[in-house]
């Protein structure tokens, strides 16, 4: 069983037992209100009493000091107020049945004045029939809350801020959180549902009545929370029947359970069922001020001489903005970048401060041009679309937004477009995770009218014309030959974006022949399709010549796709991406010369690659003893960034060949991957593999290394100079290197499936080792010295005796470990027998 108790207080108990801390720097269950916990692992027969020589008495009385145990704990670490870490990643699960909670969404760092509104909520959150709901909600298990407000008053981070502190784990066992939309998807939110509930991906059902069936399995007797946000109101029928699809899987959670809904509207509330309403309360002048000031001053490098100036300022700013928080958001991320006393005034003086959409005209307007332009370009995207930094850069360069005066690298430059959108809060991350990012409504608003008729959104039921002159198209559905018709006469179109679900037919081989052959102005084509067919693009493809960017998709993930020999015409294709690429000629794909990302997974199978001196990435290369495939392919590749993976390496015949890779010039990248096929390593002795692997020594920029297969002599000292090893299949490290800028950077090491019937004697060199992880390394027997750094040690699938030793209290292998935060040692499974 797993008990949580405080790390002041000790247990006495003679049963064998593993005892670990949990810090928010390890990787515990961390629940968010409790991030420091102690997880004790009591090991045991599985009879009902397990120690034999223990009576029943004794039992009940070391259980019932437990419970007292967990008791004090719960009161220690509410006075602690700690931190909570809401960004755990998936591997620091320890408690497999820990009631902790999920949410997508996650508040701002600083919330003023919602102190008392968020008590309220909470308040209402934790009553229950018998607290005076009302009779006629006593059939449901859960009841309505809504929240509704104009459109920037702070719904959203009200129900965010609420989330917060209710996510313990003890009231509400699960916690959904889904944004609703004017236009959703009803399997789009089952999805999520499922997936917040079992922390899953959800199965690709064709139904919703599957759909909730499976959401209904997840939920039936616990007591859940669900935050809608953002419903619409709508007098269509079908509008309110998909809601009810939503709700309705609902009832079989355990009394108590409450639905939170976010709206603008009162009616879209109320159209919910029965629905105890709160109208998102203004701030007082005060408050609101506070808030402006805040976004306005935070990190801001001003002159305290000149402050009070600043303040006298920007509290006439303030009046201006209507208690509108994301006004105050938006203009005070403005004027903080811009600490210039006469700006402030200028922005003080104008008009269109008077009202909250005025404001946020006024914060694009002080965009840079450049930025203006990228940022109108994002109202192609449905609202709430999440937004990947990387591909949005990708898209404004091949759409020819980007330009470098200085000399710069285009994606530097974009990535600073973003920084400067981020800052100002016209992006916004997803859930505080900074490798996603979404528009707010208001500001989707502003950008759909800045862009005019240049970007166009085809959504589920849309029947029309397109604008004459439209640029800019994302189609979100695909079910009828006409629309094909309709696109193909879009002269002027640069940007397609399509995206079908399984009902969608009408995109078919001709359908692209014929945009092929029309639309010779485009320079991105995107397409996700729920096929799971290979594809053979039509030779027209050739005809696009102006085509930068080509995205194929399947299911959300790259699919495989053929091409034609025409594809060598695309000289100015610079990002291709896709699950697997095959190429007519061999010859096709060095011609485009300024190719930049090259985005499949598996080896790169085409000679000649070195050609193309532009690339970022391209997953993997494969050694060959062929002409066009030599390790000296990648010697000018200098470019190249993030993972890559080298693979045959087998095939390379000494050190002075390994050299010819120039790793040490790849600056950029962070992660490589080497490897040895083990079909053909009779041929490679074990001097040569330590000698290649010399050779190939990287910038010391890398951060991560796997290494597959390699059983040379030796390890150079590079090899422990990275942040994380992971070795699979290869030969013992042998001693660590005792310099100390080697062993003070490795923070985690894996060891996979290596025969090894020993560590390093002198495993505690590695004075910065956080985490070690041991997984089907059958010949272990013992564990050496390991680093007071290490804070998480995990073993699985390992040799019995050996698993059961560091679980047992006095062994030697066991007292190694004491002194480790998180400690997890998987169950060995026991041999099932035939009858």
């Amino acid at each position: 069983m797993t008990i949580h108790i405080p790390r002041s207080l000790t247990l006495s108990y003679r049963e064998p037992c593993v005892v670990t801390w949990v810090s928010p720097q390890g990787r515990g269950p961390l629940i968010k209100s409790h991030p420091s916990i102690f997880i004790v692992q009591v090991s045991g027969t599985t009879s009902d009493n397990p120690h034999p020589s223990m009576s029943k008495t004794e039992l009940e009385k070391i259980l019932q000091k437990i419970e007292n145990i967990v008791t004090e704990a719960h009161k220690i670490l509410q006075l602690l107020d700690l931190p909570s870490c809401s960004n755990v990643d998936k591997r620091q699960i320890v408690a497999t049945n820990s009631r902790g909670v999920v949410t997508t969404v996650a508040p701002p760092r600083v919330v003023i004045g919602r102190d008392e509104d968020r008590d309220k909520v909470i308040g209402m959150l934790h009553e229950t029939v018998s607290d005076g709901q009302a009779e006629c909600s006593s059939a449901l298990s859960y009841s309505i809350i809504g929240i509704h407000g104009i459109p920037g008053s702070g719904k959203s981070t009200l129900a965010q801020y609420v989330c917060a502190h209710v996510e313990d784990g003890f009231h509400f066992e699960v916690v959904m959180w889904v944004h609703v939309s004017q236009n959703f998807s009803v399997h789009t939110i089952l999805r999520e549902m499922i997936e917040q509930v079992t922390r899953k991906p959800s199965p690709q059902f064709d139904s919703a009545s599957a759909l909730q069936k499976n959401l209904e399995e997840g939920l039936r007797g616990k007591r859940f929370l669900l935050v809608l946000d953002d419903v619409w109101y709508s007098k269509d029928v079908s509008h309110q029947e998909s809601l009810q699809q939503i709700i309705s899987p609902l009832n079989v959670g355990k009394a108590g359970s409450k639905i939170l809904a976010t709206s603008r509207t009162l009616d879209a509330l109320l159209a919910l069922g029965h629905v105890s309403c709160i109208p998102i309360p203004n701030l007082d002048d005060d408050v609101f001020l506070k808030l402006f000031m805040h976004y306005a001053f935070e990190a801001a490098n001003v002159d305290e001489r000149d402050r009070r100036k600043f303040e006298m300022i920007g509290a006439d700013i303030a009046k201006k903005l209507k208690r509108s928080p994301l006004a105050a958001k938006i203009v005070g991320g403005q004027l903080r970048i811009r600490p210039n006393i006469d700006i402030w005034r200028n922005a003080r003086d104008r008009d269109l401060l008077n009202d909250t959409m005025g404001a946020l005209w006024w914060s694009y307007q002080n965009l840079n041009e450049q930025v203006r332009r990228c940022f109108a370009y994002c109202s192609i995207f449905p609202r709430r679309y999440e937004m990947d930094p990387d591909e949005l850069v990708n898209l404004w360069i091949a759409e020819g937004f980007i330009s470098r005066d200085t000399g710069e690298e285009m994606e530097d430059v974009g990535q600073g477009y973003v920084y400067g959108l981020v800052s100002t809060s016209f992006l916004q991350p997803v859930g505080g995770n900074k490798e996603r990012y979404t528009i707010h409504d208001l500001l989707h608003d502003l950008v759909e009218k800045v862009s005019g008729s240049d970007c166009f959104r085809v959504v589920d039921g849309w029947q029309g014309e397109f604008p004459q002159y439209v640029r800019y198209l994302f189609v979100e559905t695909c079910k009828s030959a006409t629309l094909t018709d309709k696109i193909v006469k879009l002269r002027h179109l640069r940007t397609l974006i399509i995206c079908t679900d399984k009902n969608d037919t009408a995109l078919n081989k001709k359908a692209f022949e014929d945009m092929f052959m029309s639309l010779r102005t485009l320079r991105v084509l995107c397409i996700r399709l729920w096929s799971t067919e290979t594809f053979l693009f039509p030779e027209s493809i050739g005809r696009l010549k102006h085509l930068r960017y080509l995205s194929y998709q399947r299911n959300g993930q790259a699919a495989k796709i053929i091409l034609p020999s025409t594809v060598s015409k695309l000289y100015h294709m610079q990002h291709l991406k896709c699950l697997s690429i095959v190429f007519s000629s061999c010859e096709d794909l060095v011609k485009l010369i300024n190719l930049r990302y090259l985005s499949c997974l598996g080896a790169m199978d085409f000679p000649n690659i070195g050609r193309l001196t532009s690339l970022r990435t391209f997953g993997s290369f494969r050694v060959k003893k062929e002409a066009g495939y030599e390790l000296q392919q990648l010697k000018y590749l200098n470019k190249l960034q993030g993972t890559l993976g080298i693979h045959g390496l087998e095939n390379v015949g000494s050190r002075e060949e390994a050299l010819e890779a120039n790793l040490t010039a790849k600056e950029r990248l962070s992660h490589l991957i080497l490897g040895w096929d083990s079909d053909g390593l009779q041929s490679c002795d074990a001097d040569l593999q330590a000698e290649v692997l010399e050779g190939l020594r990287p910038s010391k920029y890398l951060d991560i290394l796997h290494l597959w297969s390699y059983n040379g002599s030796r390890y150079p000292d590079w090899v422990v100079g990275v942040q994380v090893l992971l070795l699979l299949e290869c030969s013992p490290l042998g001693a660590i290197p005792k310099h100390h800028e080697f062993s003070a950077h490795l923070l985690e090491l894996s060891i996979y499936s290596c025969s090894w019937d020993a560590l390093p004697n002198d495993m505690e060199l590695l004075t910065s080792l956080q985490i070690l992880d041991i997984t089907e390394c059958e010949n272990l027997r013992s564990l050496p010295k390991l680093p007071q750094s290490l804070l998480h040690f995990e073993l699985s699938d390992c040799d019995r005796q050996f698993m059961r030793s560091c679980e047992m209290v006095g062994d030697p292998n066991w007292e190694k470990i004491q002194h480790v935060r998180t400690i997890i040692i998987h169950p060995i499974s026991e041999p099932t027998h035939s009858p």
